[in-house]
């Protein structure tokens, strides 16, 4: 399952951040222990001052091409499972973001 949801506006999308995590990266998706899919994402940005939420949203408006202010935090800001949304066409986010995890999230042997 998909760790994003589809809307009118755009998409909405459950992360888990590493803040201080050496890079700015989307690192593919993962299961959490209660089933519940996310996209893991690391950011250099430290969790002070809304430091890693800025860092959060301008890498995902990068990553899917869309304008910072399309990218909004909806819930989890001082936590590191968020929920973001971003604004555009659903097909082409959802497109976007499942070739940007696909490679990453390959089953560890």
């Amino acid at each position: 399952m998909d760790p994003w949801r589809y809307s009118s506006e755009g998409i909405s999308v459950a992360l888990r951040v590493t803040p201080r995590g050496g890079r700015d990266d989307i690192d593919g998706i993962e299961t959490l222990a209660n089933g519940r899919a996310v996209v893991k994402v690391r950011v250099r940005a430290i969790a002070e001052g809304g430091e890693a939420n800025r860092a959060v949203t301008e890498l995902m408006a990068k990553a899917l091409g869309v304008p910072k202010a399309r990218v909004k935090i909806l819930s989890g800001t001082t936590s590191r499972l968020k929920q973001v949304a971003v604004g555009g066409d659903p097909k082409s986010l959802g497109d976007a973001l499942r070739k940007l995890t696909a490679v990453k999230s390959q089953p560890k042997d």
